[in-house]
């Protein structure tokens, strides 16, 4: 991201930098939305809506009222520099006074800097290098965000002389060291401005280091994000077989309840049903039993409902009734044991979802890091000695 006060060249430095005129450029408020530059197939100019499809996780942005109207995209084709790797974020050019911004343009350079990897903060001499609202921004800016921070004195060819130039970048540090936040040592601001074969200047031009920071950052963000590619891949391999082991013994566990639920329910109909049948056993004879059951199962029948007048008959005429209540209240709450166990299971994966996630970890464990590897041998490869690996 690049800001600063009105005609500090950032627009020009971007157009420069991609060798193409993309961006207006003028000492009038040329900027006065956000613009994202960046590279593509085909030259293309996107307003606020396809800007965010392009970039949806800047959606975020719109929490600022009215900043949709003023966000837009240009894609180049441009393939010059490192121009192909960056997506440049260009911001309004900042005043004091009677400016109104349609909104809250300090909140949405803010914000948009913590999201980007790097600030930069151009300063003009010629314009206004001291603007409150620059310095407020870049203050804020410090707090969440100060290594990202990296300051230029911007047309530096156009600050008269040598003294002039010195002169007014003492001034822009006396008054960024005033602010506490941004009162740091070893403060550094580059000279640079966009070299003019036409003009030629005396002034050190470090806009080649720009340049080297650029790629620098690039380079850090690659390795950056292969790295959190295979902490991803674990952490996703880790979740599964986390989500699969706990499916296990979900599954293990709805068991052992439904066998709960199995045994409270088969012991609350069988002892009531039991019961029951001793007392309708009772009223026939062994031979009635015998010719409608036969002989062994009506003597296994005999011997369970006998024992069940055996232990009713042991109990006092007095106390049958109640235990009868306290028998079916028994009963009852084997039942409702029953019903209580069959609601205590937990819900599993079907089959076809823990096909499907055992699918995912196969493919990022056989493909994704595959691929992760082959990707970091090739980036190495770009800047380490061949006889390395």
């Amino acid at each position: 991201m690049i800001m600063g006060n009105h005609s500090a060249g950032k627009s020009s430095f971007i157009n420069w930098y991609a060798e193409e005129h993309i961006q207006k450029a003028g000492v009038a408020i040329e900027t006065q939305g956000f613009t994202f530059i960046t590279s593509g197939r085909k030259r293309e100019s996107l307003t606020g809506n396809a800007t965010l499809h392009l970039y949806p996780h800047f959606r975020p942005i719109l929490e600022f009222k009215g900043v949709m109207d003023y966000l837009s995209a240009e894609i180049s084709t441009s393939k010059q520099k490192k121009f192909s790797l960056v997506t440049f974020v260009d911001t309004p050019g900042l005043v004091d006074g009677d400016m109104v911004y349609p909104f809250d343009v300090n909140s949405a350079i803010i914000w948009l800097g913590e999201q980007a990897d790097l600030v930069f903060v151009f300063f003009d001499p010629m314009g206004q290098a001291l603007c409150k609202r620059t310095l407020n921004i870049v203050e804020k800016l410090s707090e969440k965000c100060g290594d990202k921070l990296l300051f230029y004195l911007s047309k530096a060819d156009e600050a008269g002389k040598d003294t002039d130039r010195q002169r007014v970048m003492m001034q822009i540090v006396q008054e960024l060291c005033r602010r506490p936040g941004l009162n740091k040592c070893g403060f550094d601001m580059p000279t640079i401005y966009i070299p003019n074969p036409q003009k030629p200047s005396r002034c050190v031009n470090q806009i080649d280091g720009v340049c080297l920071t650029i790629e620098k950052t690039i380079n850090q963000a690659v390795q950056k994000t292969l790295d959190h590619l295979e902490k991803d891949c674990d952490l996703i391999c880790s979740t599964i077989s986390s989500r699969l082991e706990q499916d296990r013994a979900d599954v293990s566990h709805n068991k052992s309840v439904r066998l709960h639920s199995f045994l409270c329910g088969a012991l609350g109909i069988f002892l009531p049903a039991l019961f029951i049948l001793s007392f309708l056993v009772n009223t026939f004879s062994t031979e009635q039993l015998d010719e409608l059951l036969g002989e062994r199962p009506a003597r296994t029948l005999f011997i369970f409902t006998g024992i069940v007048i055996y232990l009713w008959d042991w109990i006092p005429e007095d106390g049958q009734v109640v235990f009868v209540i306290i028998f079916g209240a028994f009963c009852y709450l084997l039942l409702f044991l029953a019903k209580y166990f069959a609601g205590r299971g937990n819900k599993t994966l079907t089959k076809k979802e823990k096909r499907t996630m055992a699918e995912y970890s196969d493919y990022i464990q056989d493909i994704v890091k595959t691929k992760k590897g082959t990707l970091y041998e090739w980036y190495l490869q770009q800047c380490a000695a061949e006889y390395d690996f």
